[in-house]
């Protein structure tokens, strides 16, 4: 029966490259996904599922559902849709919603046979203030058994780690004056950024070799002659465990709050964006997928690679099992966020990119609705990762 997919994903390919190319010329920001949402929804409801949209109080966030008349277990294939300012698609994420619309569509052409039941998440603002977050923290996922997402990339490989990340904004208050003419009388803003990216850059020495402390300077004052009243800084702090993060943004609060004692300024901290948990691949859902995309694609599937980005697919994975994958587009040598990553999504090598990643994730998600022994493995490996 599981032959009969490769039949089912022929079926509605045509139609999964026409939503691809749309959102591919008519890109949408992060949370204004709405005419890429709704051709998303509108096929999903086309086939059958039941669409509920704006969940989690995210307008282009969705969930689809449908069920067979057996129980069973409850597989999920995520979607993400949003665009990057000036580049479009350049992280291929008209590829990722379609795909995973796609496994979801023709694995419900098999429910009715085997049972159980196959969710899609709309899971807008990946590259800002992904909704997995604020998903994953309200109990959205809880239920499910599996989560999937499958990214494009230069290469196929097999799903690894991902960086836990906080974005933290320092916002310094002094006071202006003269700079010439009064300089004893203000209070340099400024200068407090400045002592925190010395204080930030003194710890580099001594943290693990997997952190990542990058920022830049978003305000730091208007003229010259002015001493700076307002100044801030915005920091992506990372590392590749969560609970070590949090003590290491501990330390930089800590050095912030020195700056600003340094200098007499007035400090407020506050987070410019949603916190991603780190990545936790389980490894037996990953080698399910992975054979899966071995025999279905024609490119090699590496072994994971040492990943220092950070995704909101890591909340996900700390409340259930869940893989991120890549799967190659047949150009090794373009790199994600540009123009050319893009562009590549369009081609003869970007649709077959959709077809084989489709077929792989919705042979995965039949390989977890039949199996009842892989299901109880995935938990068991899920609950021993979190102790």
């Amino acid at each position: 029966m599981k032959q009969l997919l490769n039949h089912k994903m022929e079926e509605i390919i045509p139609a999964l490259i026409d939503i691809s190319d749309y959102l591919y010329y008519h890109p949408e920001l992060g949370d204004q996904e709405f005419e890429s949402m709704k051709l998303l929804t509108n096929l999903l409801e086309k086939h059958g599922f039941q669409v509920q949209t704006n969940i989690v109080e995210r307008q282009t966030a969705f969930h689809a559902t449908f069920s067979g008349a057996q129980p069973g277990p409850n597989i999920a294939y995520l979607a993400e849709y949003d665009a990057l300012p000036g580049v479009g698609h350049g992280c291929g994420h008209n590829l990722i919603g379609t795909m995973s619309v796609g496994a979801a569509i023709a694995l419900s052409k098999l429910i009715s046979e085997i049972g159980g039941t196959v969710h899609v998440f709309g899971t807008p603002a990946e590259e800002t203030n992904g909704a997995k977050v604020p998903m994953s923290e309200q109990g959205i996922f809880d239920k499910l058994d599996a989560a999937m997402i499958l990214h494009p990339g230069n290469i196929s490989h097999e799903s690894g780690d991902a960086l836990a990340m906080d974005a933290i904004q320092f916002s310094y208050t002094g006071k202006p004056a003269h700079a010439a003419a009064a300089p004893e009388q203000g209070i340099n803003a400024l200068d407090s950024v400045i002592q925190l990216f010395n204080g930030i850059n003194a710890l580099r020495q001594h943290v693990t070799s997997d952190v990542r402390m990058h920022g830049i300077i978003t305000e730091g004052g208007v003229a010259a002659n002015v001493v700076p009243e307002k100044a801030t800084a915005q920091f992506y702090i990372r590392a590749k465990d969560r609970s070590y993060l949090n003590r290491l943004v501990l330390q930089v609060k800590d050095i912030a709050s020195g700056a600003a004692a340094m200098t007499g300024a007035a400090l407020e901290i506050t987070n410019y964006e949603l916190s991603y948990d780190n990545m936790i691949t389980n490894q037996q859902l990953s080698e399910v997928f992975t054979k899966n995309l071995k025999e279905t694609s024609e490119l090699p599937v590496h072994p994971a690679k040492e990943s220092y980005g950070s995704i909101d697919m890591g909340n996900v994975s700390q409340v259930v099992p869940a893989i991120h994958p890549y799967i190659g587009m047949n150009k090794s040598d373009i790199i994600a966020h540009t123009t050319e990553f893009a562009k590549q999504t369009i081609t003869e090598d970007g649709h077959k990119t959709l077809c084989d990643g489709a077929l792989s994730l919705a042979k995965t998600g039949y390989d977890l609705l039949t199996d009842e022994a892989l299901i109880h493995a995935i938990r068991q490996e899920f609950n021993q990762s979190k102790k």
